[in-house]
């Protein structure tokens, strides 16, 4: 049964945190409402993460939250609710509101699943990028509210549908392409391509099959020197990130399982491996059973920011010290000791 959105507006906070290189803040007011906790496995946890830190509720109620993203230039978080066919914008000022209807399925004739946009990123002018579920395609969105498709097929068979991306420095648009969006999955007989791939676009529009080996490719980030390239696999039964080297010519080679997340399969560890951000050290802040792994660049398993709920993806923003969270029907926000990628 699907939850209708009820957005906590009453938990919107007040103002953005004082940016800060070396000490960024501690603590959220305490009259902020919180979920779950952190669980720290391992003294290096406490460079990431201030003591004290926690989850603070900024809405809640949604149907499956996911994709979020920070747009610098409108200083706010916009996020996909995917079966609602929605994107929301989150601002302190203002809270959670609709930024737009529809995100990820525009066509006429009604559906079910999964038809909304689901990851978000934005290109090097800083324009909205969008993974859209229902109408199976790449798109970027214009100034007039417009959706101008990128990518749509490959070899002239449609996606399944395009789940998450990142932008790599040279403007290429890595994907990822399970069969999600489609309502009958793998089974679906809309679904056109026999796989599920992950694809690079560049500028020019052209699209390349970078791997057809995982089965349900999700979440996907660079490390800092873009030289790694990690795919999340959100098999419940084999749970996995993976990690590819990533060559001169932007192809990739050598893939291996960088973290198996068979181990945390356990009751009331919700979720499988999803989205992934990458902060300033290498640390992999990835979804997976129980929340967000806090990972080394190494592969080791530092900590968990446990959720309660299945948690879909995330991503840093404000000064880069702040970690937005969309965990099932919840959307939270956590204060870091270290940077996001891409921040200065």
């Amino acid at each position: 049964m699907k939850r209708l959105p009820l957005i906590a507006s009453a938990l919107a906070v007040a103002g953005l945190f004082t940016a800060c290189q070396t000490a960024p803040p501690s603590r959220f007011p305490a009259a902020q409402a919180t979920l779950g906790s952190v669980v720290r496995l391992d003294p290096a946890i406490d460079q990431l993460l201030p003591a004290g830190a926690q989850m603070e509720v900024l809405g809640s109620g949604f149907n499956w939250s996911e994709g979020p993203i920070w747009i610098s230039a409108e200083k706010a978080v916009f996020f996909s609710d995917v079966p609602e066919n929605v994107v929301y914008r989150w601002k302190p000022s203002s809270g959670v509101q609709v930024a737009f209807k529809p995100s990820g399925y525009t066509g006429s004739v009604p559906r079910g699943g999964e038809p909304g946009s689901n990851g978000l990123t934005t290109d090097k002018q800083g324009r909205l990028l969008l993974c859209q579920h229902g109408d199976r395609q790449i798109a970027r969105r214009e100034k007039d509210g417009r959706f101008t498709a990128l990518a749509t097929n490959y070899q002239g068979k449609r996606f399944n549908s395009p789940n998450d991306l990142v932008v790599k420095s040279n403007g290429d648009i890595y994907f990822t392409d399970p069969p999600y969006g489609l309502e009958k999955n793998n089974a679906d007989p809309k679904k056109e391509i026999p796989f599920n791939g992950v694809y690079r676009l560049q500028p020019d529009g052209k699209v390349t099959l970078l791997t057809d080996s995982l089965t349900f490719p999700n979440g996907i980030a660079f490390s800092p020197d873009e030289k790694l390239l990690y795919v999340a696999v959100s098999d419940g039964n084999n749970p996995v990130i993976m990690a590819y080297d990533v060559q001169p010519g932007g192809l990739i080679a050598n893939g291996r399982v960088f973290f198996d997340a068979n181990p945390l399969k356990k009751p009331g560890a919700k979720g499988s491996p999803d989205g992934l951000k990458v902060d300033k050290s290498g640390n992999l802040w990835a979804t997976g059973p129980g929340g967000v792994l806090v990972i080394s660049p190494a592969g080791k398993h530092l900590g968990t920011l446990a959720t309660g709920e299945a948690t879909a993806n995330c991503a840093f923003g404000d000064d880069g010290y702040t970690l937005y969270i969309t965990a099932d029907m919840h959307f939270v926000r956590i204060r870091t000791n270290v940077k996001g990628c891409g921040f200065k």
